[in-house]
């Protein structure tokens, strides 16, 4: 609702759940990439992760029934060890290669093209706004430390502490649904 007001008009996210897509934001720079894809680390075609899913329930039938009620709400299983021997991982479908999320791990760097695109959408804003962020990841933090550097005004709106709270002009401890759609409803009535 912000972007269509015209309030918001780029997004940069830590998030990896393409949700911000799902709630029509354009354009939005994903830092840390997205499980929706898979990317093969030999020749890093990019493929759909349900492709793969498929790929993974052909090659190991039956596997998701085994390890039903195996796995812990937090996505955890303690798994037969027989099971975990018999399953076979899904090659790049074009190389042979490895695959993994196309998402950024703890210690990996961000690609360039992305940290490029995200500058990109930074020098376009006249503000910032951090939405349900601690800051603690340096590679979402760095735009809020040279916004500050650059004199660049920053609003964040967070249930508790930031790294960047005292670089802020504006600091809000609440949580996102509380705040947010009355933000949304009071910009909106001008």
């Amino acid at each position: 609702a912000l972007q269509q007001a015209g309030w918001v008009r780029g997004l940069i996210t830590q998030n990896v759940d393409r949700l911000h897509h799902r709630a029509g934001s354009r354009p939005v720079v994903e830092l840390h990439g997205a499980l929706a894809e898979v990317e093969c680390l030999a020749c890093r075609t990019l493929v759909d992760r349900n492709e793969v899913q498929a790929d993974l329930h052909e090659l190991n039938p039956g596997f998701c029934e085994e390890a039903a009620g195996q796995v812990a709400p937090d996505g955890d299983a303690d798994l037969p060890k027989a099971a975990v021997e018999r399953f076979r991982v899904a090659p790049c479908r074009i190389c042979g290669g490895v695959l993994k999320p196309n998402v950024v791990f703890f210690g990996e760097n961000v690609p360039r093209q992305t940290v490029d695109a995200a500058w990109r959408t930074w020098d376009e804003a006249p503000a910032i706004l951090v939405l349900g962020s601690s800051l603690t990841v340096f590679s979402g933090f760095r735009f809020v430390k040279r916004a500050a550097r650059d004199g660049k005004p920053i609003a964040i709106v967070n249930l508790g502490p930031t790294r960047g709270d005292d670089l802020s002009e504006l600091k809000v401890d609440v949580p996102l649904e509380e705040r947010l759609p009355a933000l949304a409803e009071t910009l909106a009535a001008g």
